[in-house]
């Protein structure tokens, strides 16, 4: 089944919000790239021969464990308007494609060979660890499960070749590579090789391998355990390059963090692609206040002509330019939080929703970035629900100062299956691309939750 689902700009050119809203079919990026109620990590990403951008990771359906029975495949011909493909493979119950193992399904990768697609697939079984299974096409369904003898560790990565032959990567603490045999359901045991020059405290391999290669040198992505309190802490991507794809492959650098996303974060995941013309890292940040429901996300980057990687920030427009200040601007975009806050769907007459959650004095939600026009006089925001008294300090910096620009009153409120609009008037004009934050002062009575702002 295929979900399609796209961000509806809404440019709010009045306090009269509900009757005042103009609906454009300007449609922009944003991170994350799943909506509310879907969890997405992991991803790995692909460019199809139809042109089409392939997301593949795993799903997240519990605050008890990582991951689900199931994989869905996100694509998308602009990084703006996406599908969601829910039927494209399952290790248990509905389209159970697994028929040795009912084991939860990890991260994944998948490559396309002549006119099959194989979806290498992982499990936290130590016998059956890997598999792969086949489909006709990119999005699935993926059928045939097999076990991939030889290999006992999470986390595949797949690389085809210039020269047709395959690679197979996975690994914790330390990569291993090996040969694909043509069939592409064997690996070549007699080529098991460990790729990573030096020894952990060299190259803070955690797990997450993914595979690229660009020009001459071929790109292995992990997440990485050297920059935070722990090494189980791996918040961070990080790349290794090489000449040869059996390694070995040096350390260069981190290429995103997504610590401060989240109040509780244990890891990271992802991939690097290129998509018309431009490269991006796709990574995923947690939710909810919990380690689990992971979300997608996509950053920018630029491969320099040393084939180093520059590091990027997180934000909150994700792959295109900054978000006009005029839209309806998700509260769950935040790029970085602080204090208790954090990011939490909900539902309301079956349909899914987005919200930061359980605000109190002193926390902040950050927004990169946003652009506005020379007119902007306005701050307009909704709360949800009942809440003590308080107010949102705007804070905007071009880079240069950063400044507040208004301090917006929201008064006690009562009624828990309700809302409110406030607004408050900016102290000084702002002009231009800014980062935006949000400080949350007061609601000592009772938490905030905040569904959305915009300015005009």
């Amino acid at each position: 089944m295929k979900k399609e689902y796209r961000l509806i700009v809404k440019l709010c050119h009045s306090l009269l919000f509900i009757t005042a809203c103009l609906t454009s079919s300007v449609v922009f990026s944003q991170n994350p790239i799943v909506p509310p109620g879907v969890y997405i990590a992991d991803p790995e990403a692909h460019v199809g021969k139809d042109g089409h951008l392939y997301v593949y990771g795993s799903l997240d359906e519990s605050n008890g464990y990582w991951c689900s029975h199931r994989h869905f495949i996100l694509s998308s011909l602009d990084l703006k308007t996406w599908n969601i493909e829910t039927n494209a493979f399952s290790s248990k119950g509905k389209n159970d494609e697994v028929p040795y193992t009912n084991e939860l399904l990890f991260a994944p990768d998948c490559v396309t060979k002549g006119d099959s697609s194989y979806l290498y697939y992982c499990m936290p079984s130590g016998t059956f660890t890997e598999g792969v299974a086949a489909a006709s096409s990119p999005l699935g369904p993926f059928e045939n499960g097999t076990h991939l003898k030889g290999v006992y560790q999470i986390d595949p990565a797949v690389l085809l070749d210039d020269d047709g032959q395959a690679y197979f990567y996975w690994g914790q603490t330390a990569p291993k590579v090996a040969k694909l045999k043509p069939n592409m359901r064997e690996i070549d045991t007699t080529t098991i090789t460990n790729c990573l020059a030096g020894n952990y405290e060299d190259n803070y391999f955690n797990e997450g391998a993914s595979i690229r290669k660009i020009g001459k040198l071929y790109y292995l992505i992990y997440a990485y355990g050297g920059r935070h309190n722990t090494r189980y802490q791996c918040t961070s991507l990080a790349y290794a390059t090489s000449t040869s794809p059996m390694g070995p492959f040096q350390f260069r650098g981190v290429i995103i963090d997504n610590y401060g996303s989240n109040p509780v974060i244990e890891n990271n995941h992802g991939s690097i692609q290129k998509f018309n013309g431009q490269w991006y890292v796709f990574y995923h940040r947690p939710s909810a206040g919990l380690k689990q429901f992971r979300k997608a996300c996509i950053e920018p980057i630029k491969i320099e002509k040393d084939g180093s990687i520059r590091e990027v920030e997180m934000s909150s427009q994700g792959a295109s330019g900054p978000l006009p200040a005029n839209m309806q601007i998700q509260a769950e975009w935040a790029c970085q939080m602080s204090g208790n806050v954090r990011s939490q769907d909900f539902q309301s007459d079956n349909l899914w929703f987005g919200k930061l959650a359980n605000l109190k004095n002193g926390d902040t939600a950050v927004y990169k970035y946003i652009q506005f026009g020379k007119a902007t006089k306005n701050f307009v925001c909704k709360t949800l629900g009942g809440h003590g008294n308080g107010s949102v300090q705007v804070w905007v910096n071009d880079g240069r100062k950063k400044r507040m620009v208004a301090d917006c009153e929201i008064k006690a409120y009562n009624k828990e299956d309700s809302y409110q609009i406030v607004s408050a008037t900016l102290n000084e004009s702002v002009e231009g691309k800014q980062a935006v934050t949000l400080l949350f002062k007061g609601f000592s009575e009772m938490p905030l939750d905040f569904d959305w702002f915009y300015f005009y």
